[in-house]
């Protein structure tokens, strides 16, 4: 994988660009490309298919059914007090998009049309995307996920009404970046802790990729308060003050940030990923960690980025475990609800698929 320094990130921007271009033109053509069988000449597509074994396929197949079938008619998913949660939406979203499907295009693409509309719909005039009466570990992770959703649709369907509320989403996170470079729970320029900033980055490098503009002054600040937040051990803590003891979940996203931000070697990229291969997968009971999916979904990605050895082990890890802790009627559980672990375990497992711009190496 060809590695660039931060002062390339506007060249490696302009890759994202082009990438998301193509796959504009291409997005009828997605749903057809999901078999294996699809671009055998293109060596992303052989790893696909080698890496998403039968038995992943069909776990794939099983989790993306549970998911539409749980879809209400305004789009929203979640049961109990995360009903409606618009970080359950846009995850949900992404998994059907990570299969090939596109809004409106492909055998997902209605579910995930409305996935858009429901987001749409609780786009304030600020730019906040949320719904008050639905639980959320905070209102600004489901804000970032759910502008990270629009993004990629956005990227594909080039949709006035979706760059419009997109751009203020956008805005909105800009805005309130706190002094430290991060963000916290409420959409306001306080405190701030690396998962609610890790949802933030990718959001914003979405959008950059889809051709919104994002200061650099502001990726800058991150990158600085991500880097301030790893501990020597190679891990992150959870907020940048000193003393916070390092852990799974959060050093995953920390490391995710980086990239994300368009630092995509050093030593920080380094100690990060040396630290995550101290939790590789170990079976579908291996969890040393609370936050299991949330951990899984930025882990997975991290080792997509870096690629070579800390890919090939991880991955068929991952897919193992994940298969094995799929339930009987193909969901994945979790202590926020079905629909959220199911749309996590999906994109974990369709990663290398390489569909969605986010991911791509």
């Amino acid at each position: 994988m060809t590695r660039h320094s931060p002062a390339m990130f506007g060249q490696r921007l302009a890759v994202d660009l082009a990438r998301v271009g193509a796959l504009t033109l291409a997005a009828g053509l997605l749903a057809l490309c999901a078999a294996p069988a699809c671009g055998q000449g293109s060596d992303i597509e052989k790893s696909a298919g080698e890496l998403i074994t039968p038995a992943a396929a069909r776990a794939i197949d099983r989790g993306l059914a549970l998911l539409a079938s749980r879809q209400e008619e305004d789009g929203s998913f979640g049961s109990g007090g995360y009903s409606r949660n618009v970080a359950v939406c846009g995850l949900a979203g992404m998994a059907f998009m990570a299969s090939g499907s596109t809004p409106g295009r492909g055998p997902y693409g209605k579910h995930t049309d409305r996935c858009v509309d429901f987001i749409l719909a609780n786009t304030d005039e600020s730019g906040f995307i949320n719904v008050t009466s639905a639980s959320s570990h905070g209102p600004m992770y489901g804000h970032g996920f759910a502008t990270l959703f629009l993004a990629e649709s956005y990227g594909m369907t080039r949709r006035a009404d979706v760059r419009e509320k997109l751009a203020k989403a956008v805005n909105l996170i800009i805005t309130t970046q706190n002094s430290e470079g991060g963000w916290r729970y409420q959409p306001k320029r306080q405190d701030a802790d690396i998962s609610v900033t890790i949802a933030q980055v990718m959001a914003l490098r979405a959008a950059r990729n889809a051709g919104l503009f994002v200061p650099r002054e502001t990726i800058d600040k991150v990158t600085d308060y991500v880097k301030r937040s790893q501990n020597a051990d190679g891990g992150f803590r959870y907020m940048v003050q000193p003393g916070g003891q390092s852990a799974f979940p959060r050093s995953a996203a920390g490391v995710v940030a980086l990239y994300s931000a368009g630092v995509y070697e050093g030593p920080e990229i380094q100690k990060g990923l040396d630290y995550l291969m101290g939790y590789l997968p170990q079976g579908p009971d291996f969890n040393r960690e609370s936050h299991y999916f949330y951990g899984h979904y930025y882990a997975v990605q991290a080792m997509w980025h870096a690629g070579g050895d800390y890919w090939s082990r991880w991955f068929p890890a991952v897919r193992d475990a994940l298969v094995a802790r799929q339930s009987d009627d193909g969901s994945w559980m979790d202590s926020i609800c079905q629909e959220y672990g199911t749309a996590m375990a999906c994109i974990v497992l369709q990663i290398p698929n390489n569909y969605l711009p986010i991911f791509q190496r």
